[in-house]
Parts: structure tokens; sequence; C-alpha cells
């Protein structure tokens, strides 16, 4: 596939002074003083709705009291991942704990009409290789994505052992036996050796603080729980033909609402959608996978696409290289690329291309806003729902329906970023600019605890390691790892995410590295007769201080982007920071777990 260059304006027809200053306006309007605290947890009557699984009964089982080498808690992609790599090193006593009904993480409770992947497959799916598994065309539905989870439970036969619809409620560590005491809602008490938190990054919905929420009187849900009984319809078969006579609300304009709008359009009699920060949102070609293209593929293909991919999104391309994705996520890369040919391959410094990259990105971005003139009737709608921000700002979006949706009479924009979000709730509907609106429907499509405080992310309320320090505790002021991945204190404890180690573009790609570099470790600990393994002080310090030294400082970004979780809510100084990774790139910090894994002697671990 040959990637064309798509058509921008010119540079010096943007007046970028006045864009920064228009930015800025924007997003002081809508930042909030309590940043990630706008955004509250279930409790009460709506806790009870999360915790209830709508898509598969519980099963009734007696508890377990067992001692294993490994527990994974979680059984999303980091979850399926780690528990391949554990069977590639020799590892095989583990079990999965998981609080949904099935394999899938995200992708098991996410089943609202219109869900797909908004990275492109080929990159997204891990092992295609490893499976023979193809997705069948480049943006995968969510029902093709959650069934390719399940193949991979089944192929690597952890359906055996996996303890679903369970939720772990205390990790404490018992240096007599040096294990990990496991303890679960079903009663469970299980003494894990290694335990591998694979949470994921979006497993626990947030509500945003909306004053009067129970006082609402019609239906409530959030799109990870969507309530097919009340809509009409089905996952996979998205006909909402129950909304022929209500009245819909949806709050949010993420990844979520983009995708689900169109069908609550195309149903409801009237449909508003709220929007505090509108998203980038181009178009999604989403042609079917081509048989010959895929019989074409040689040994390691994907490995390849996801490093040129990597290389579009966050890098730059290199001489000779051709965006193999060639999307929203890699435009500006593929514009520096041909700039840079053009010139003949010009030696310039970092600070050079981050300011060549600054230009095309407002170009980027003007485009985008002129796709929105071109496709919504309304001018006043269409400056609504313009996004004024820097392209890396807030997540990427593609899809054909979205802004058509808005040229329908049933639907209506309410742009609530003036007062900052939804002002409350009534027994009748909700109030925006003073004026309540009567529905009969309210969706919460506002997301996942993402870059919050753990606790409230992983929802563990007794977290003990050592002496029994809390893990709260012991990062209460952010984290302190070796290599992102274990901690003083936690002995056979590993983290995953995005925490103090380097960023990938593909998420799936970057957590099954993460998982292979754990792997190893319990293997070997395992093989060697190691019962307990931490990072010394020393060697915890030493390679924080490496990483704090060499850390690319992006507060400015922050203090100039609109907030969204990539930011923290624009929390400048925040202790979780979603993109906070190793300063000298993603190829160098794998570079980096590879020689200490070949050096062989574990350095670094204090091993019992």
């Amino acid at each position: 596939m040959t990637c064309e260059l798509t058509e921008l304006g010119p540079a010096d027809g943007i007046d970028i002074p006045a864009l920064r200053e228009k930015y800025r306006k924007e997003r002081d309007k809508r930042l909030r003083p309590e940043h990630t605290e706008q955004y509250v947890r279930p409790v009460d009557d709506f806790a009870d709705a999360y915790e209830v699984d709508p898509h598969m009964p519980v099963t009734p089982r007696d508890a377990i009291s067992e001692e294993l080498d490994v527990a994974i808690l979680g059984g999303g992609w980091t979850g399926l991942l780690a528990g391949y790599h554990l069977r590639q090193a020799g590892v095989h006593g583990f079990r999965h704990i998981e609080h949904g009904g099935d394999f899938g993480g995200v992708w098991y409770w996410n089943r609202y009409p219109g869900i797909q992947c908004d990275n492109e497959s080929y990159c997204y799916l891990p092992l295609l290789e490893e499976t023979g598994f193809m997705p069948s065309k480049r943006f995968s539905d969510g029902d093709e994505i959650q069934g390719y989870c399940r193949l991979i439970g089944e192929k690597y036969g952890f359906y055996d052992k996996a303890l679903f619809h369970t939720r772990v409620t205390a990790l404490r560590w018992d240096g007599d036996i040096n294990r990990w005491r496991i303890e679960t809602d079903r009663g469970d008490q299980i003494r894990a050796r290694h335990v591998i938190m694979a949470g994921g990054l979006m497993n626990m919905p947030k509500l945003p603080g909306i004053p009067g929420i129970h006082e609402f009187r019609g239906r409530m849900f959030h799109s990870a729980r969507w309530d097919y009984d009340y809509t009409g319809g089905a996952y996979g078969a998205p006909v909402l033909d129950k909304l022929g006579d209500k009245r819909v609300a949806i709050v949010g304009t993420g990844a979520t609402s983009i995708q689900a709008v169109p069908y609550l359009a195309r149903y409801a009699r009237q449909l508003y959608v709220l929007q505090r920060t509108p998203s980038t949102v181009d178009e999604r070609p989403n042609p079917p996978t081509d048989p010959d293209w895929a019989s074409s593929l040689q040994p390691g293909w994907q490995r390849e696409r996801q490093a040129n991919f990597h290389r579009g999104a966050q890098e730059v391309f290199l001489p000779g290289d051709e965006d193999a994705v060639c999307d929203l996520w890699t435009e500006i890369s593929r514009h520096l690329q041909a700039q840079l040919e053009a010139e003949g391959w010009p030696q310039l410094t970092m600070e050079e291309i981050a300011a060549r990259r600054e230009v095309i990105d407002y170009q980027v971005m003007e485009r985008l806003r002129a796709r929105i003139d071109a496709l919504v009737d309304d001018p006043e709608t269409a400056e609504k729902l313009k996004p004024w921000f820097r392209f890396p700002c807030k997540r990427p979006l593609s899809n054909n329906e979205y802004y058509p949706s808005f040229n329908r009479s049933n639907v209506t924009l309410i742009d609530v970023s003036e007062t900052q979000g939804v002002e409350r709730m009534t027994e009748r509907g909700f109030v925006a600019a003073g004026k309540e609106y009567e529905i009969d429907c309210m969706i919460f499509a506002s997301g996942f605890e993402v870059t919050s405080e753990l606790e409230r992310r992983w929802g563990i309320p007794v977290f003990e390691g050592r002496g029994g320090v809390s893990i709260y505790r012991h990062w209460g002021e952010g984290p302190e790892t070796l290599h992102g991945t274990m901690t003083c204190r936690f002995p056979n404890m590993y983290f995953t995410g995005y925490i103090q180690g380097g960023l990938n573009s593909s998420t799936t790609e970057q957590f099954n590295r993460q998982v292979e570099h754990i792997a190893y470790i319990v293997g070997e600990c395992l093989e060697r007769g190691v019962e307990a393994a931490e990072p010394t002080q020393d060697a915890q310090d030493a390679y924080v201080r490496h990483f704090s030294e060499i850390e690319v400082d992006t507060s400015q970004l922050i203090r100039e982007c609109t907030p969204s979780y990539y930011s923290n809510e624009g929390d400048t100084k925040p202790k979780w920071l979603l993109l906070r990774g190793y300063g000298h790139g993603w190829n160098a910090f794998m570079k980096l777990l590879a020689d200490w894994r070949a050096s062989g002697d574990l350095a670094g671990l204090d091993l019992k």
C-alpha cells in the first residue's frame, strides 16, 4: 500500500501565536482545580450496578485454599500476555484471577454499539504470528477482539485454572513462608510465590461528580455496562429499536462516544451530546483484510510493523521508511519525513526537529477543523465541535459517521465547557447553562480510572508488603522502582503499565514486553530456588535517579494542553502522569532490559 500525504494548508498561512492564545483560552475555561478528583468511583446503588456482570451469570463455586507459583491479577491483554510468556519461560504453576466472567478485560466489559479498535488491528492485536490469527479488517470490531482474547486463552490452556468473577480484596506478604497471601470476595485463600499486577489501564469505570446525580429517576448506566435490555439491540447487532420514544443524553465525547453516538442518533427520539472538550476525529478507511497481502507476509512482519508505527506516532521516520500504517497517528511524522527528504536529510538538533513538528501540528489541526466545516451543516454546531489544542494533547480518533450525526434534527450538541461540565442533575433530567433538559436516559461515556491514584485504579483495599507497609503509602509521592517492574519491600511483586518504563505507541506491545521481562525474572527465580526477590535500595535509587536525570520535561506541554487523562486532567505536578517515559526512548529501554537479562545475574535484586 502506498501512503499518500494528506493535503495541508501552507505553514505561512497559519498565525501560530494567535492559535497558541486561542488554545490557552480554550484550555483555561476547561481546567478544574480538583483535576482527577472531579471524577468519582461508583458508590451506593451505582456500585451495585457496576459489580453485577450484565454479560454472564456468576457460577457458584467452592472457595479455594492453595499454594501456587504465580498469581496473575487480571485477564485482559496484560494478563493473557503474562500467561503466554510464563509458558514460554517454562512456568506452568499459575492461574489468572479476573473480576469479569471471561478473558478480555476492557474488551469483555465494553460492548457498546459501534465498538471498534481505534488503532490498526495488525499492530494492536498481539501475538498474531504466534497464534496464526488475522483480523478480518483494518479496525476490528469489539466482538472479534473479545473472541480473539478467548482464542488465546483456549490455545494456551488458561481456562483450566482461571478464576472468573473473582475480585482480590487483600494482598499481604508473609515473610514466614515467603509468599503472598491473597484473599478474594469468593472466600479464597491463595498463597502465591509471585504476583503479577496485570489489571490493565482501563479496568475501573469512573463517573463525573455531577451534583444531584442520585436524584434522577430515569435510567442511567456507564458505557462499559451497556444496557441492551433498555436500548434494544444486542452486542454486535446494535439495532437500538427501544429508543424510538426515548430522550437520551450521553456525557463525554471521547473514543466511546465517537463510536456510539451515530447509533444513538439513528434510533433515539432525541439525543443530547454533552461535550466539555471535543476530540479530533478524522476519516476511517476500514477495508477488509486483503488475503493476498496476508499470505505475502514474512516471519517477523508484526514486530516490524509495530516498530514502524512507533517511529511514526512517537519518534521520526528513518530515511527509506514507508509509513506502513498511514493514519492520523503518523500524519505529522509523514509530513516531517517528506520535508527532510526534500532537503536531503539535513542534520538537525532535537530542538529543531521539535520546532518543525510543532508547525506541522498546527497545520494538521487546521485540516481537521476544516473537515468539520465540510461535514456539519450548522455553522454554530460545527464551531463547537472544533478541537483547539495541540495534536498530542488528546487521543486522536477516527469515524466516518460521527460528524454527520449532528445534521440530524433529533441530535443536539450541548457545550458544557463554560460551566466545566454538567451543572447538576434533577429528577427529570439535567441542567446545562441554567436550562433544564428532560430526558429518559443518561449514559456516562466518561471513561476509566487511567491516571488517578492507585487505590482508586486497582480497587484493592489492603495491599501490604514487608513489615505491613501499604503500597499506597510506599508510593504516596509517586512510584520508585527498578526498571518500572519491582519495588523495595514488595518481594516477588511485579507491576505493569505506565510506571517508570519505556513508552511504546502500541499499548499492547508495551505490556507485551513488560510481562516478557517479568516472566524471565520469575522463571529464573523458580529455577534457582529463590524464594524471595526484591530490588536492593541502592539499585532502586540508582535507577530512579537515572530515570529522572534523562526524563524529557513534558510539563510545558501539559500546561498548554486541554485537560484530559493524558495530562492527568491538567495537573502540572502529577504523581501518576500517564506519559512519563524513559527519556532515551523505547528502543534504548528495550536494550537496557535485554542487557540486564543477558548478564544472567539478576543484578540489583536481593535474592533469598
